[in-house]
């Protein structure tokens, strides 16, 4: 699906000697290419404030955190993303409420994000899926009329921007992911904390060390969810690039649209108002089986994102088993990713859609 070995070799003197030097120094922990890191995000993305963390999943639940979501409080948000969005609401008690999504972009449906507003929602969090950024002037708006908290899971969208703003900067909070095969992705796991608010920037500091401001001073219950050196001089190193992996990958799509043209494949949708940055190039396919086991035969990765909807998992079905989400579920039921990385090949596409076609004709 990504071959990380190009980035590595293009990268590996500086990564290397970056690496080497924090050895020598041995500051493993909070050191200061951690606090670079952050503030070359913080400038990349246009933010007040970057704050890193262990993981994508911990940012998403420090964020919560910091914005006071607790036991009982509903936070409206997408059944068709990976469970981290859904989980971080539960690690503190509080109630995903599902609503369904989009059928061209897969994300979040602003219209029917108003019918679920109950006396006991305290935020919306929308995912921006497969790179592609949620309609979020409608979102925005619902929030502002209800007073209810705009939090964004931007696990897959690093880089990507809707009406001129960089996704994590239009909420209260930006949750990031450096998994690996993300568009900005580290050597583990990774993740990061936007806010224009100075005063929940310095809660999410407090949060991810401990509850602490001052060593051996504990202020709150706090976590252990702190970035490494080590995965920040691999991100540093990325970041500055970031826009030409971007660039790629949006090469690679429009290859994959050029050649899957004409095919009854439903292609990915653009809606004209942000930038899609592709962390996946997913496609709707009725014949999505036989395509993975061509693909398979000829040695050639794909996925499922994600085969089954997140009220429908095992561990939600019982408290959501009333709960109809049809556009949600018929996507999951046709959804399938290719290869997507910045470094693919003309040839490589093309082989990748010469499988797909065969099987379709």
């Amino acid at each position: 699906m990504v071959d990380l070995n190009i980035q590595y070799r293009q990268l590996q003197d500086e990564i290397e000697g970056g690496m080497r030097s924090v050895l020598e120094k041995c500051q493993f922990i909070l050191g200061p290419n951690v606090a670079a890191f952050e503030e070359e995000a913080a400038a990349f993305l246009g933010a007040g404030h970057s704050v890193a963390v262990a993981s994508g999943t911990d940012a998403l639940h420090l964020a919560l955190a910091a914005a006071g979501i607790g036991p009982g409080d509903e936070v409206i948000t997408t059944p068709f993303t990976f469970i981290a969005t859904a989980e971080a609401i539960r690690y503190l008690g509080a109630v995903p409420v599902f609503v369904d999504i989009d059928p061209r972009t897969f994300n979040i449906d602003p219209e029917k994000i108003s019918a679920a507003v109950t006396p006991a929602t305290r935020a919306v969090l929308p995912v921006h899926l497969f790179g592609q950024p949620a309609d979020m002037d409608p979102i925005v708006s619902l929030c502002e009329r209800h007073g209810l908290l705009l939090l964004e899971d931007c696990a897959q969208s690093f880089g990507a921007a809707y009406g001129g703003k960089m996704t994590g900067t239009i909420g209260s909070f930006g949750c990031f992911s450096f998994f690996p095969s993300k568009n900005l992705g580290c050597y583990g796991d990774g993740g990061m904390i936007t806010t224009v608010s100075s005063e929940h920037a310095d809660s999410v500091r407090m949060l991810r060390n401990h509850g602490s401001r001052q060593r051996y001073h504990h202020d709150v219950i706090g976590y252990n969810s702190r970035l490494d050196e080590l995965q920040a001089v691999v991100l540093r190193a990325k970041l500055k690039r970031i826009e030409q992996y971007n660039q790629g990958r949006r090469r690679v799509a429009d290859l994959y649209n050029e050649m899957l043209a004409g095919t009854d494949l439903v292609l990915p949708f653009q809606d004209g108002k942000g930038t899609h940055v592709f962390h996946q190039y997913t496609v709707l396919t009725t014949r999505r089986d036989g395509i993975m086991d061509a693909l398979k035969a000829a040695d050639i990765a794909s996925a499922v994102y994600y085969p089954i909807p997140l009220h429908r998992q095992k561990v939600f079905a019982a408290q959501y088993r009333s709960v109809s989400l049809p556009v949600a579920e018929a996507t999951a039921s046709q959804c399938l990713s290719l290869p997507m990385f910045p470094e693919m090949t003309e040839e490589q596409v093309r082989t990748v859609t010469d499988v797909i076609k065969g099987v379709l004709s």
